[in-house]
């Protein structure tokens, strides 16, 4: 079976937003399986109207398989288990997310999971995190490198930075990031309440 691999983009008013950083996203996953035949992904973005849309584009690193769009529900995100995996790996957006999906199964009553690997805060199992502490820090090693993420760091709204678990103390904002949310701040007083 082919490796399958996504990419979610925010589609609104028939406009598809940030799709150069998909678009690099795309090609970084081409490029690591030695293709450089790269589709113009705009090409095959056809929104139906001008409601706002979750776009999954999937493909393999040979072909454009399909296009999907379902109109966006956000979730409500306000709390997050702590889990820790030194094992896991998400550093492509591979459409197999057994080992997220099975971490977020066992959130208990948590919204969501943060998960640590190496000691280290990582992602979410839909987002990258940031926290601040005065200035807004994105864990330097992420389980993916979203493109919202790369976006506010090109743009210099945020900072990499290791963060450990012992180390959210020192935080008072908690903000999730990815393609449909942008930047959305979950918290953004006693952060304690967060972390379950």
């Amino acid at each position: 079976m082919k490796s399958e691999f996504f990419e979610t983009i925010k589609v609104k008013d028939s406009i598809a937003y940030n799709l150069k950083y998909h678009q690099k996203r795309y090609e970084g996953v081409l490029k690591y399986f030695g293709v450089s035949d790269f589709k113009v992904l705009s090409d095959h973005i056809k929104p139906p109207d001008s409601k706002l849309y979750r776009c999954r584009l999937t493909y393999t690193p040979q072909e454009i398989i399909k296009v999907e769009y379902v109109e966006y529900e956000k979730r409500d995100i306000k709390s997050l288990k702590i889990v820790y995996d030194e094992d896991i790996d998400y550093s492509l957006k591979s459409t197999d997310r057994s080992e997220l999906d099975a971490h977020f199964q066992n959130r208990g009553s948590c919204d969501d999971i943060v998960i640590v690997r190496d000691g280290l805060i990582t992602d979410t199992s839909i987002a990258n995190i940031a926290l601040y502490d005065g200035v807004w820090k994105t864990p330097k090693s992420p389980l993916l490198k979203g493109t919202t993420r790369h976006r506010l760091l090109d743009d210099v709204k945020i900072i990499k930075e290791d963060i450990k678990v012992d180390d959210l103390k020192n935080f008072s904002k908690v903000a999730l990031l990815n393609a449909m949310v942008d930047f959305d701040i979950i918290a953004d007083e006693n952060i304690k309440d967060v972390f379950c």
